[in-house]
């Protein structure tokens, strides 16, 4: 039975709560037990062209349940249009078209699966500005309609009287109410709820049917993006039917205004523009005249603050014309936005980089790959994470390591207090864990614009690279080490080798030889960087999975034995990522970790001495 059966069939609050995968009672006390006034924030912020948004944000009990009812939402939409779209590329799941396809392409020349229709984008699962803009790229003339107070629009009733009637849904009327109680507060959808939006798509899926309808007729391009609309067209002047423009005025056409008024709102003339294609055309922030893209202004004031940054260590922003210091986490975050629309242009290239971007194909040097604008986000993602690093950056030699890490550290945080600790937290009476350190994450991007994704050829790389790049930024001198956690097997071979070449790579303890780097309790290379093999004990070589015991080595999953070798027999044995996840994760509150207490104490002694050489 799909979700959105099971919530056709269901009639009570109970059903309800276990469709939602939550107790009955914690539904109950959290709609009709806890004030509503109690579980909401309220803030304001600016709106891009002038004016104030108040944001009723859910806080706890409230934010889980809405966030439970979204996911469930979501899923009865994409089970809906995958009964009307059964061969759209959205619904496909093959091992090749994930991995061609990572996120939903619009208008990408290499798409081999058709597309399912792209009417709303905003708050939709693989949708997005991006797709929004694309949309609507290359056109001679771009509409934006702005819908006014756009949320408030939907009021209880409304929203109950939706999942009642609508033909998908036809839920019962008390299971229509109890959604319509999560969502709503101050009897209207409040803007920062995580169920508003999904709600208000459904809800306004007839208009957008209508307008595309509409659109078609005048050979016009339709999208939504939560409460901005925009009409395109390949037509050298914008059909007047729709809008036009009169002593800079815009004059909506009946039709148009005739729909939007009919489904219960009314078009911002302050916020109505068309963009002829001799001006720069936006959508949803994006510039959409050749390629999707952000404005020029938008980027030179990024990278100013970047260049800034590396410099000097700080840089500023300007807001309300105060000159007022700059947040690196805002910067990063406007560095991930403009990654990602240079990645998703990447795929539109008619030879698209592959994928993966495999350091085989093109080497380890891959500078003349980068655009400038990937230069600086690699050069920023270089300095947050080793050399402005705000705590000790720890890279593993695989994923799985990570999960060992974290499991250990956890088990045993009150015996190091340097790499983690717990603290009540007086609000919610919680005890909350948390980590000192910073465990690198591989990703398809770090690969790229790093080149780092585990193993030893990709390290080995990083370690021969990181002085030229320590020596690029003016800003202070790292705080905290860069500490590389290693097997101490064949595999440290070539890195043995590269730091025999380095002439201020040094052993700790001083009492051993120079250069006798597997029996040192961490290597000190150069600036702030940092080695960390796995102890040896009476076998000349060690790996990670060692420091378990032989009780969590040996035990079964599926019936299968465990062997970290990369060669195994998959009938009769299983990998490291199973037994990271079903083992060592799941059972990390029961499993001994004393194991791993000389390896921690090893990362600890490293921090240590950074804090006296630094």
């Amino acid at each position: 039975m799909t979700k959105l059966e099971a919530l056709k069939d269901i009639s009570t609050k109970k059903e309800l709560a276990d469709l939602l995968g939550i107790k009955a009672s914690f539904l109950t006390y959290t709609l009709y037990i806890i004030k509503p006034h109690t579980q909401y924030t309220q803030f304001k912020v600016p709106k891009k062209n002038g004016g104030e948004r108040i944001i009723n944000a859910p806080n706890g009990k409230l934010k889980t349940l809405q966030s439970k009812l979204s996911h469930l939402l979501l899923d009865c939409i994409d089970e809906i249009n995958k009964a009307k779209f059964p061969d759209a590329e959205i619904n496909k799941s093959s091992k090749d078209h994930v991995k061609y396809s990572p996120t939903l392409k619009v208008k990408i020349s290499g798409a081999k699966i058709k597309q399912q229709p792209s009417l709303s984008h905003g708050f939709v699962r693989r949708r997005s500005i991006i797709t929004n803009a694309m949309m609507h790229l290359g056109q001679k003339n771009v509409l934006n309609i702005d819908l006014e107070n756009f949320f408030d629009g939907f009021n209880f009733g409304r929203v109950r009287g939706f999942f009642i009637k609508n033909r998908n849904f036809n839920l019962d009327p008390a299971v229509a109410t109890v959604i319509a109680q999560i969502a709503c507060y101050d009897n209207k959808l409040p803007q920062g709820s995580p169920c508003s939006p999904v709600i208000t798509n459904l809800i306004t899926h007839s208009l957008d049917i209508r307008l595309a309808s509409l659109a078609k007729k005048y050979k016009c391009t339709y999208t939504r993006y939560a409460d901005d609309i925009t009409f395109s067209t390949r037509k050298s002047a914008f059909p007047p039917e729709l809008m036009k423009e009169e002593f800079d005025d815009y004059i909506a056409g009946k039709q148009l205004t005739w729909e939007v008024e009919h489904a219960g709102f009314s078009i911002n003339e302050n916020k109505t523009r068309i963009q002829y294609k001799d001006s720069r055309q936006g959508v949803t922030g994006l510039v959409v005249n050749k390629k999707p893209n952000v404005k020029k202004e938008y980027w030179r004031t990024v990278r100013a603050q970047c260049n800034s940054l590396f410099k000097s260590g700080k840089f500023t922003k300007i807001i309300n014309d105060k000159v007022v210091d700059g947040n690196i986490n805002e910067l990063e975050g406007q560095l991930n936005f403009i990654d990602q629309i240079d990645s998703y242009n990447r795929l539109r290239q008619k030879a698209p980089l592959n994928h993966i971007y495999e350091v085989a194909k093109h080497g380890h040097n891959k500078s003349k790959l980068l655009s400038g604008r990937e230069r600086t986000f690699s050069r920023f993602l270089y300095y947050r994470l080793f050399y402005g690093n705000s705590k000790p950056t720890i890279i593993c030699e695989g994923k799985t390591d990570n999960v060992y890490l974290k499991s250990a550290i956890n088990r045993l945080v009150g015996e190091y207090p340097r790499l983690a600790n717990k603290k009540l937290v007086p609000k919610n009476n919680k005890v909350e864990y948390q980590l000192l350190i910073r465990l690198l994450k591989y990703t398809k991007r770090t690969r790229f614009l790093l080149e780092l994704y585990g193993g030893t050829s990709y390290l080995n790389y990083f370690i021969s690279k990181f002085d030229k790049h320590y020596k690029y930024y003016g800003a202070p001198k790292p705080q905290h080490p860069v500490i590389i956690l290693l097997d101490n097997d064949s595999g440290f071979n070539c890195i043995e080798k590269s730091l025999k070449k380095i002439e201020s790579a040094i052993t700790l303890p001083l009492s051993l030889k120079k250069q006798d780097f597997r029996n040192a309790e961490f290597i000190h290379v150069f600036h702030n960087l940092y080695i960390v093999l796995t102890p040896i004990g009476a076998q000349p070589q060690s790996m990670i999975e060692d420091l378990f015991d032989d009780e969590t080595r040996n035990q079964k999953v599926s019936d299968k034995i465990f062997n970290p070798e990369k060669d195994f027999d998959n009938t009769k044995e299983y990998s490291k990522e199973i037994f990271a996840k079903k083992v060592v994760a799941a059972q990390k509150s029961t499993i001994n970790f004393d194991g791993f207490k000389p390896f921690l104490d090893r990362i600890v002694k490293a921090i240590e001495h950074y804090d006296t050489i630094r």
